[in-house]
């Protein structure tokens, strides 16, 4: 296992690259599904389930096309995986629950899926995750859990809740998965895993055929290993006909805001602060404006969730009431279960603060940074090691609160955001910066991380 990440890490080009690679004769869609089926034998815990025949169907159709000199779309025949969240015709939706398996497969594909489909990708399979979407870590022990393939020293956690998703995508499985976001599932992994991770604004695409989490917050996106990437998937999900430019406009002159208060919280990592900072220097180097200082809208959305709880816990226990009260509870995660179970009891005029407090946090938000694309760590510290928090319920949930402090703000606030690999630990463990804007501000976030990767690779 290990040796086959050490030998994959950095090594898969994006599906970009994938793509020209079709078209110019150097590959082909049925080769490239070769390879993936061949990695994906050698792999633990990453996908749930596979669909082969499909996946053959789809490849071979592509191939044809490319052939033809006919492709769908710029990502025909280029293979992607799902959480196993979403909704694909002929799999079963677990939701990374047990008590699920006995489900019928899904009828329909899922809109989004149905989207990428017609644009030529080929679907793969559906992949691992925290049970119904709810940690930040990973984990999860009906499915098993699949391991950073950074973590070469000892096993380490991928980051959740997308965790298969992130690990089939660092592990050059894949070029892109697609995964979800309720309070930092894409982000998170994408920053364990040295990825690229989309959050949109929750209303971008359809979630139509995905389970959810908590409604108020649920948003979807792939993880990749470029943000070029980003912008084709995020072109075909909005079905535009007319696909944008991928080339990176000029740096000079663009504004970005550094959220000063928490890059300089003793609890984040020194690697984690001074990679960041290093890319704040190239920032200005090439004529960026970038301002050093709190963000008062971010930081009261922090202290909003400090003091009133989490929104996406009230939901999340609405969504889940009935299971928690029956017989099957017994066989979910004990952890989800106490976390869902933390929220039975929350006063319905703390939810109505939060919903309050989120709608007016968005408009001061949008005011004071006033066309800045914010700069935060995406999240305050690298993957940690697996088997401690396997062994201790305690240190697992500090962890995941932690390991959640820094995405939440930018879901509660529904905040755009890409995660950034931003450089590596002494560990080789990567670290990540995330670009968020306002929401609904998708489109102009996406342009400006097309810049600031550049100063990154």
């Amino acid at each position: 296992m290990t040796a086959l990440y050490a030998d994959t890490r950095n090594l898969a080009p994006d599906a970009t690259a994938m793509a020209e690679d079709f078209a110019h004769g150097r590959n082909d869609p049925v080769q490239a599904l070769d390879r993936v089926l061949r990695r994906t034998a050698l792999v633990d815990h990453v996908f749930i389930s596979l669909n082969v025949d499909r996946a053959r169907r789809e490849a071979e159709a592509s191939a044809a096309r490319w052939k033809a000199g006919q492709p769908l779309s710029a990502f025909d025949g280029v293979p992607l995986a799902w959480k196993d969240l979403f909704e694909v015709a002929g799999s079963i939706t677990t939701a990374g629950a047990s008590v699920r398996r006995g489900l019928s497969p899904a009828l329909v594909d899922a809109p989004s899926v149905s989207l990428l489909t017609r644009a030529g990708m080929v679907n793969v399979g559906k992949t691992n995750l925290s049970e119904f979407a709810y940690s930040g870590l990973g984990l999860n022990p009906h499915f098993g859990t699949p391991h950073n393939p950074h973590g070469l020293d000892q096993p380490r956690i991928p980051g959740g809740s997308s965790a298969g998703s992130a690990v089939a995508v660092a592990a050059g499985i894949v070029p892109i998965a697609m995964g979800t976001d309720t309070a930092g599932s894409i982000r998170i992994p994408a920053a364990f895993n040295g990825l690229v991770g989309f959050r949109s604004s929750s209303r971008r695409y359809s979630r139509d055929g995905v389970f959810p989490l908590a409604h108020t917050l649920d948003s979807i996106g792939p993880l990749t290993h470029s943000v070029r990437d980003v912008v084709v998937i995020d072109d075909l999900l909005c079905s535009r006909s007319k696909p944008r430019p991928v080339l990176p406009r000029s740096l000079a002159g663009q504004r970005f805001w550094v959220e000063q208060t928490v890059l300089e919280d003793p609890r984040v990592d020194d690697a984690v602060r001074l990679n960041l900072l290093r890319a704040v220097e190239g920032l200005r180097a090439v004529g960026a404006h970038v301002v050093v200082g709190p963000c008062l809208a971010f930081q009261a959305a922090m202290t909003l969730i400090e003091q009133h709880g989490w929104l996406g816990a009230a939901e999340a226990f609405a969504l889940h009431h009935a299971l928690l009260d029956s017989g099957e509870a017994e066989f979910l995660d004990p952890r989800v279960r106490r976390r869902l179970e933390a929220a039975r009891h929350m006063p319905a005029s703390q939810l109505l603060k939060l919903y309050a407090g989120r709608e007016s946090l968005q408009a001061q938000l949008t005011l004071e940074l006033d066309g800045a694309v914010l700069i935060t760590p995406s999240v305050a510290h690298v993957a940690p090691p697996l088997m401690p928090l396997l062994a201790d319920d305690e240190l697992f949930a500090r962890t995941n609160l932690a390991t959640l402090r820094l995405t939440m703000p930018g879901s509660l606030l529904n905040m755009p955001g890409v995660s950034l690999p931003s450089g590596r630990d002494a560990q080789g463990m990567p670290t990540g910066l995330l670009l968020s804007a306002p929401a609904g501000e998708d489109a102009r976030l996406l342009r400006a991380a097309l810049a600031v990767e550049t100063i990154l690779i």
